[in-house]
C-alpha cells in the first residue's frame, strides 16, 4: 500500500514537473498582460497592414498602412491610418459591455502564432474572448475570433461599423453584398470608401461577420452598422468571427472590388483554414530565431524584437521598414537610415527574403535619388534622408537633416554590398546592385573636396549624431564614404567593369581625424560636446574600419560618457554591446545590452520607445539595434566576402547558451556555449 502511495507521488511530482516545464516553454512564446496602469499597445502587423490592439473591450486605435502616403500636418508625405474595419461593440442584455465592468482581465500576445488575446469576465453575465490576428496569408486583411460563455441566460448583440480618422474626404457608406452563404444564411459585407486628404489616394475597407447561422441572426443599420445577435443560455458557448480588409489605389486598380474579394474569401474558405496557413507562415519565419538559455528575460527581448522586425515586412514586397513601422504615425512612416544600418542586418542573417525586399526598396527607387543629386548639383545618386513611396526627400522642412545628412547614400552601398556578400548572386549584383552602387560612388566623387595635402574631405554635413549640425569631415560620413567606394571598386572588378582610380583615391585618403588624447575626433573642431547617438564608435562596428582593441576601447570610454543618456535613441548602446562583447568584456557587454532595452520598455508587454523618455513605441530600430547585440556582438557573427564568420566573443556569466538558428541560405546554426 504505501509502496502505492509513493509510486503515485512520484508520478504526480513528475507530471507536476513536466507541466511546469511546458509552462515555462509556452512563456517563452508568450507576453502577458494583467495590469492597465501606464498601458502602451502591442501592436501586430502583416507587412502591409498594422493593427494596434488596446485594453478596453474589443478596442482597436487604428490600423496603418504601409507606403501608403499623402500630405499630412508638416507639409510633407505621411503615411495614413487606414479605415478600421474592426470596430466591435458587444451588449449584454442591452448593457454595452464596459471595461469598469470588466474582472479578471488579461491579455496576451503569442508570438510564434502572431495571434493578440484579451480575456475577461462580465460577473453574472459572460466569460468572453477574443484573438486579433493580422493575416499573414492574406496581407491586406485581419481576423477577430470572439468566444462568449453564457454565465446566465443572456441576450447578446455585438455591433460593427467603420471608424475613419480625421482627413478623409468623400466619405460614403454602402452594404455591398447580402449573398446566401454556405451554410444557407444572410452574408452582409459592410464597407466604406474614401479619399485621404489631397486625393493622393482611395481606401476602401470591407468588413463581415462570420457566425452560426441557427445560433444567431444579422441585421444592417442605415447601411453603416452590422449587427448580430442572439440568446444565449446558461452554460452555452457561442462563437463568431468579424474578417475585414482595407485595400488602396496604391496597391490596386480596383480595390473596391479587392477588398470586398478577401472577406468574401474568408467567409468561404472557414477561418480555421485561414488560421491555418497562417500559422505555417510564422512557423516558416521562425526557422531564423535566437534561443537563450539562462535568461529567460532576454529570451523573450530576443523573439519580440524578430516577431516587431518579422511583422511589419515580408518577402517579394520590396517595401522596407520605417522607424516606428506599422505602429503609428511617428516619423510619418518614412524610410531612414535606420533601415539599412539597424533593421536589415538581422534580416539579413535570418531572412534573406526580407532582407532582399528592404534592399529592393532602394534599387526600385535609383532613379529618384539621381534626380535629387542633380537637384543639388551632385552627380551620380543622392538618397533622401527621409524618403517617401516615391523615393524622394521627406523630411519636414523645420529639420536641416533632409538637406545635410548624406550618410544615407553610403549606408545603403556598405548595405548593398553586404547583401551580395551573404548571396553571392552576381547576377544580382551585375543587374541591380552594381548599377546603384557604381551611382553612389558617383556621387561622393562629386561630394568629396580635395585638399592641398592630398587628402580628402566631407564638408557640411550631419552625421549620426544629430546635435552636430554643419560640420565637416564627420567620422562617420567619411568611414561609411570609405566603404562605399572601397565596395565600388570591389564590385566594379566582380562586374567585369574597370573602377575609376579615383575612386580609390578619395577612398584611401579621406580624413579621420585624432583628438589629442588619441581618440577618434568626430568631427573637425569636436571638442567634448553631448552627442545624441554613436558616431565615431560605428567605425570598429559596423564598418569594422577601426580594428585596434585599444583604438575601439578608448573610443568607447570616451565617448560613452559623451551619449545623451536620456534622449538618445536605444541603438547606440547596442552598439557598445556588440564592441564590448568582441573586447571580451562580459560584464560591460551584458550592461549595455540590458541599457539598449530596459529603460525603453513600456509597460505591460515591454514596447519599445524610442529613448528612455520617449513615447513614441514602437521602436524598430532600436529592435534592429537589439539583434545586433545577439547576432554580431554575443554571436560573434559578420559578413566578409568570404561568407559568414565567428569571431570569438563572449556571454554573460549567467547565459549558459546562445544558439542563433537559421541564419544563412544554409539555415546554418551557429551556437557559443560558456
Amino acid at each position: 500500500m504505501y509502496k502505492n502511495r509513493f509510486s503515485i507521488a512520484v508520478v504526480m511530482v513528475f507530471l507536476f514537473v513536466l507541466a511546469a516545464n511546458a509552462q515555462s516553454k509556452r512563456s517563452l512564446w508568450t507576453i502577458d498582460a494583467t495590469n492597465t496602469e501606464n498601458y502602451v499597445g502591442a501592436p501586430i502587423a502583416n507587412g502591409k497592414i498594422g493593427i494596434l490592439p488596446w485594453k478596453e473591450p474589443f478596442s482597436v486605435r487604428h490600423v496603418m498602412l504601409n507606403h501608403v502616403f499623402d500630405i499630412g500636418d508638416a507639409g510633407v508625405n505621411q503615411a495614413l491610418q487606414g479605415i478600421n474595419p474592426f470596430h466591435l461593440e458587444m451588449s449584454l442584455d442591452g448593457q454595452k459591455v464596459e471595461m469598469n465592468q470588466a474582472k479578471n482581465w488579461k491579455q496576451s500576445l503569442d508570438l510564434k502564432k502572431a495571434v493578440h488575446t484579451t480575456s475577461f469576465i462580465i460577473p453574472g453575465k459572460a466569460e468572453i474572448k477574443y484573438n486579433i490576428t493580422a493575416l499573414r496569408n492574406l496581407p491586406y486583411s485581419g481576423l477577430i475570433e470572439v468566444e462568449i460563455k453564457a454565465l446566465d441566460n443572456i441576450q447578446m448583440e455585438c455591433l460593427n461599423q467603420m471608424e475613419i480618422p480625421g482627413g478623409y474626404q468623400d466619405i460614403k457608406k454602402r452594404i455591398v453584398s447580402a449573398n446566401v452563404g454556405l451554410d444557407g444564411g444572410k452574408e452582409i459585407i459592410l464597407q466604406t470608401e474614401a479619399w485621404s486628404s489631397h486625393k493622393a489616394h482611395q481606401v476602401f475597407a470591407s468588413s463581415e461577420f462570420i457566425f452560426n447561422h441557427k445560433k444567431l441572426t444579422i441585421r444592417n443599420e442605415d447601411q453603416s452598422k452590422n449587427v448580430i445577435e442572439g440568446t444565449l443560455k446558461k452554460g452555452e458557448t457561442v462563437k463568431f468571427s468579424l474578417v475585414g480588409s482595407v485595400c488602396t489605389s496604391r496597391d490596386f486598380n480596383d480595390p473596391k472590388s479587392e477588398s470586398e474579394r478577401q472577406v468574401i474569401y474568408v467567409s468561404y474558405l472557414g477561418t480555421e483554414r485561414i488560421l491555418k496557413e497562417h500559422f505555417a507562415l510564422w512557423e516558416d519565419l521562425w526557422k531564423g530565431d535566437i534561443e537563450i538559455e539562462g535568461d529567460e528575460e532576454a529570451q523573450l527581448v530576443a523573439r519580440s524584437a524578430l516577431f516587431n522586425l518579422y511583422s511589419n515586412a515580408s518577402e517579394n514586397s520590396r517595401l522596407s521598414i520605417s522607424p516606428m513601422g506599422l505602429s503609428g504615425t511617428f516619423y510619418s512612416g518614412h524610410i531612414f537610415w535606420d533601415s539599412e544600418t539597424w533593421m536589415y542586418p538581422p534580416m539579413l542573417f535570418l531572412n534573406q527574403g526580407i532582407a532582399r525586399s528592404m534592399i529592393d526598396y532602394r534599387t526600385d527607387r535609383l532613379k529618384a535619388a539621381e534626380n535629387r543629386a542633380l537637384s543639388y548639383g551632385y552627380k551620380g545618386a543622392m538618397f533622401p534622408w527621409e524618403s517617401d513611396d516615391k523615393g524622394e526627400e521627406a523630411t519636414p522642412i523645420n529639420a536641416l537633416t533632409g538637406q545635410f545628412e548624406h550618410h544615407i547614400t553610403a549606408d545603403i552601398a556598405v548595405a548593398l554590398w553586404h547583401f551580395y556578400n551573404m548571396t553571392q548572386d552576381k547576377d544580382w549584383l551585375i543587374k541591380e546592385g552594381y548599377p546603384v552602387t557604381q551611382k553612389i560612388a558617383e556621387f561622393w566623387t562629386s561630394r568629396a573636396s580635395k585638399n592641398t595635402n592630398g587628402s580628402y574631405s566631407i564638408r557640411y554635413v550631419i552625421g549620426a549624431d544629430e546635435y552636430a549640425e554643419g560640420v565637416d569631415d564627420n567620422a562617420f560620413t567619411n568611414a561609411a564614404t570609405k566603404k562605399a567606394l572601397e565596395y565600388a571598386t570591389l564590385a566594379s572588378a566582380i562586374c567585369g567593369k574597370t573602377a575609376p582610380r579615383i575612386w580609390k583615391e578619395i577612398s584611401d585618403n579621406l580624413i579621420i581625424n585624432q583628438m589629442q588624447n588619441g581618440v577618434t575626433q568626430e568631427y573637425k573642431g569636436y571638442n567634448g560636446q553631448t552627442i545624441k547617438q554613436a558616431d565615431a564608435n560605428l567605425l570598429a562596428y559596423p564598418l569594422g574600419i577601426i580594428t585596434d582593441p585599444k583604438q575601439i576601447k578608448k573610443d568607447l570610454e570616451y565617448y560613452s560618457g559623451k551619449v545623451d543618456q536620456q534622449n538618445g535613441p536605444a541603438m547606440t548602446f547596442s552598439v557598445f554591446s556588440v564592441q564590448y562583447a568582441r573586447l571580451g568584456d562580459a560584464d560591460k557587454a551584458y550592461s549595455y545590452f540590458k541599457k539598449a532595452y530596459q529603460p525603453n520598455q513600456r509597460p505591460p508587454f515591454g514596447v519599445l520607445a524610442e529613448t528612455a523618455t520617449s513615447s513614441n513605441p514602437y521602436f524598430m530600430t532600436g529592435a534592429g539595434g537589439i539583434l545586433q547585440a545577439f547576432i554580431n556582438g554575443f554571436g560573434g557573427l559578420d559578413i566578409t566576402e568570404n561568407g559568414i564568420v565567428q569571431h570569438k566573443t563572449v556571454l554573460p556569466k549567467h547565459w549558459k547558451k546562445l544558439t542563433i538558428k537559421g541564419v544563412g541560405s544554409e539555415r546554418k546554426d551557429f551556437v557559443v556555449t560558456q
